[in-house]
């Protein structure tokens, strides 16, 4: 008897820090999109983005991914951004994939650029950097370690 009720007490315990942990994700994590202007970009690989993602600028979160898509024309992948109303992105800024480390996830970078002119909702950003995935930079490495050149 003196065993079970061990057991009961020790499961409450699990359970409440486990409610804990689940009310102070919930509060603190942001897992919604971000309400803004829309705006497009086009890459020929965006590795595992999915819907949700961060966009990011100097490494702090400006908006969400809202969608991904293929443009059937062009087998391009099209991703659709929403960023925050009070961030202006200048018209020549370049976007790209980029990644949290081994265990990060992927989201989406943009690197502004120095125009005068900002770009406007429902615009598309056109210049593009491709996702490169950890195999694929090692072994750019290794070949320009060895006395060749970067592929294209």
């Amino acid at each position: 008897m003196h065993r079970s009720l061990a057991e009961t007490v020790m499961g409450a315990v699990v359970l409440i820090v486990a409610g804990v942990f689940l009310y102070f994700f919930i509060t603190t994590a942001q897992i919604q999109t971000v309400q803004g202007y829309t705006v497009s970009a086009r890459f020929g690989n965006i590795g595992g983005l999915q819907a949700g993602s961060d966009v990011r600028i100097s490494g702090i979160a400006v908006g969400s991914v809202l969608d991904r898509s293929i443009d059937p024309e062009t087998y391009e992948a099209v991703v659709s951004l929403s960023i925050r109303p009070d961030v202006k992105i200048p018209e020549d800024s370049s976007v790209g994939i980029g990644s949290g480390g081994f265990i990060g996830g992927v989201h989406v970078t943009i690197q502004p650029g120095k125009s005068a002119k900002f770009i406007r909702g429902g615009s598309e950003l056109t210049r593009s950097v491709d996702y490169k995935s950890l195999e694929e930079q090692v072994g750019e490495v290794i070949f320009l370690a060895t006395g060749g050149d970067a592929p294209n």
